[in-house]
């Protein structure tokens, strides 16, 4: 599996046999980074996955003070991948680049207090008002 950024300058190799663990997030961070109502990540072991090009990274605070870097090709913008320092041993790719309608659906669905009220998760995602340990 492949994803790629608007220009196809950054791209991220997935290994076949990585299971995504999919995320659907609606703080305003990712509002913000995305441009969209919210952001969706499918999160792998980072040893199933491969970066190549060129790209800069973002690192910001979390609200649970821990850090979130964002990985965006400097051509086009598009954010590629994300390193959640809360968790080390795992990698973010943005749904969106992976551009596969086959990915399994969201499994979480955090920081609904900020979710826009017409936007609904897929019935059985978990739930949560801020981050999933809410």
């Amino acid at each position: 599996m492949q994803a790629s950024c608007q220009c196809g300058s950054l791209t991220a190799e997935i290994a076949a046999d990585a299971q995504p663990s999919v995320v659907m997030c609606h703080c305003v961070d990712c509002q913000r980074r995305s441009g969209s109502p919210f952001g969706s990540i499918a999160y792998f072991p980072a040893e199933t996955v491969s970066l190549s090009g060129d790209a800069r990274e973002y690192t910001r605070q979390t609200d649970s003070g821990h850090s979130f870097t964002n990985g965006f090709c400097p051509a086009c913008g598009s954010t590629v991948y994300t390193r959640p320092g809360r968790k080390p041993g795992i990698l973010g790719v943005t749904v969106g680049t992976i551009a596969d309608p086959t990915l399994p659906r969201p499994e979480r669905s955090v920081y609904e207090q900020s979710r826009f009220d017409w936007v609904t998760a897929p019935e059985g995602t978990k739930r949560h008002p801020k981050g999933r340990d809410s």
